[in-house]
């Protein structure tokens, strides 16, 4: 009778270990971003020209009409 029910919790305890790896999978797919990685040259170049000295300088709304215009 004990191998029996030392048998039935053993495939118990697989069974539920299988749903645990199930649901931790469906998890991180959830939790991924929608729109996928980002590449490491993309979020290289972006940081690179965060630091940099901006191209235009808006004042005013002419300003900025005439700078996009130009």
């Amino acid at each position: 009778m004990a191998t029996k029910t030392e048998e039935k919790l053993f495939k118990e305890i697989q069974e539920i270990k299988k749903e645990t790896k199930i649901l931790k999978n469906l998890i991180f797919l959830l939790l991924k971003d929608p729109e996928g990685e980002y590449k490491k040259t993309f979020i290289n170049r972006i940081q690179k020209k965060a630091k940099s000295k901006p191209q235009y300088v808006f004042t005013n709304k002419k300003e900025f009409l005439r700078q996009i215009r130009s």
